[in-house]
């Protein structure tokens, strides 16, 4: 990864949500603690059971983070995408790293080390209060994961990430631009490539969805919401 310099630094940490609420002082406090970096795609950030030091934010790009199995393959936790941050309970709890984690794009990251970070934590309540919410929101998010892996089938599960995507427009028909591999997603949602292919097939024989290479194409947004498979 290659060094950015620090006025790049204090111009980006503003414009992410973890750091957004901070005052120019409080910036200038967490400076000297936060390393900004350029990430290539497919490089690793870290591996499980690595020792950390810092909380990770991505500016720009993308970060999977994976567990690695005894066969050889990995399963995906989740996708980081720009103004994500990760690796915070691991800090805080000084354990090592349960995931391991790496770039699927070329990107842009910051590194905020422990010690800036409980500095500010003691300084500013506002971020002490921010931090929380963010934990307690992947905490939310986790939850729901378990609940989508363990009482969904495999289309209900497709069905159900499509739907999240829906814009905000509420639009009948929408493109869904995946930022990852079909299979990095498929993993994601706890599918075999394969059973996530059969679920997209079964999706596109219905009439909800066409697919065209990364881009899945929803026909009746409300039509796939209602969809039981």
């Amino acid at each position: 990864m290659t060094p950015y310099t620090l006025e790049s630094t204090r111009e980006v940490l503003a414009r992410l949500p973890l750091f957004c609420e901070l005052g120019q002082s409080d910036v200038d406090r967490l400076l000297p603690g936060v390393r900004e970096y350029r990430v290539r795609a497919h490089e690793m950030l870290f591996n499980k059971g690595d020792a950390l030091d810092g909380i990770y934010v991505v500016v720009t790009g993308q970060i999977k983070l994976f567990l690695p199995t005894p066969q050889g393959s990995e399963k995906v936790i989740g996708t980081m995408n720009s103004g994500a941050s990760f690796a915070e309970a691991v800090v805080f709890l000084d354990i090592p790293a349960p995931v391991s984690a790496q770039a699927t794009q070329d990107g842009v990251l910051l590194v905020a080390s422990k010690q800036a970070i409980i500095e500010l934590l003691d300084h500013d309540p506002r971020f002490a209060r921010k931090m929380l919410a963010s934990l307690s929101m992947k905490l939310h998010q986790l939850m729901s994961d378990m609940e989508t892996c363990t009482l969904m089938s495999s289309v209900q599960r497709v069905v159900c990430y499509l739907s999240h995507q829906i814009p905000e427009e509420g639009l009948p028909e929408f493109d869904v631009k995946l930022d990852t591999s079909k299979q990095t997603l498929a993993s994601q949602l706890s599918l075999a490539p394969e059973t996530f292919s059969r679920a997209l097939s079964h999706l596109v024989k219905s009439g909800l969805i066409e697919v065209h290479g990364r881009t899945i194409h929803v026909k009746d947004a409300q039509r796939l919401k209602a969809f039981q498979g």
